[in-house]
């Protein structure tokens, strides 16, 4: 197939864990959209499997995970790892919130390809994610 016109970024934004506060995805979600991103947001406590669900069923090329809990090395490997089981682990996966600087490595390592934090420039991720969909899709 001959793509005519050129193909929208699908971007899940997802709130894993027990985290209340969504305030900041919902900026990143509407900075995407603004950007012509299509974007699901699936909202706050999400489990793990409900955002692979999410993230298969939706065949998004980013998935964006947003978390003030602290549980971040808990629950992100088990979201790459899931990704990875359904075949979907070709999606880029993204972090952002309250994030120690000592993690950062250790969520790359695991798959995270890019970690954002408090201050993190709307403009800095979506170039981020253009860059990462476009060397994932060979352009």
């Amino acid at each position: 197939m001959v793509a005519t016109q050129k193909e929208t970024i699908r971007v899940l934004v997802a709130k894993p864990g027990l985290d209340g506060h969504d305030r900041g995805a919902k900026i990143i979600a509407r900075a995407l959209r603004d950007a012509g991103m299509e974007v699901i947001y699936t909202g706050i406590r999400q489990t793990p499997e409900m955002i692979v669900s999410a993230a298969v069923q939706e065949d998004v090329d980013v998935v964006g995970l947003s978390i003030l809990s602290g549980a971040h090395l808990e629950l992100f490997p088990l979201i790459v790892e899931g990704l990875k089981k359904k075949g979907n682990d070709d999606a880029v996966v993204l972090a952002g919130g309250i994030i120690p600087e000592e993690d950062f490595a250790k969520l790359k390592a695991m798959g995270i390809q890019g970690v954002f934090g408090p201050g993190s420039s709307t403009q800095d991720i979506i170039d981020f994610i253009k860059k990462a969909v476009a060397a994932k899709k060979g352009k």
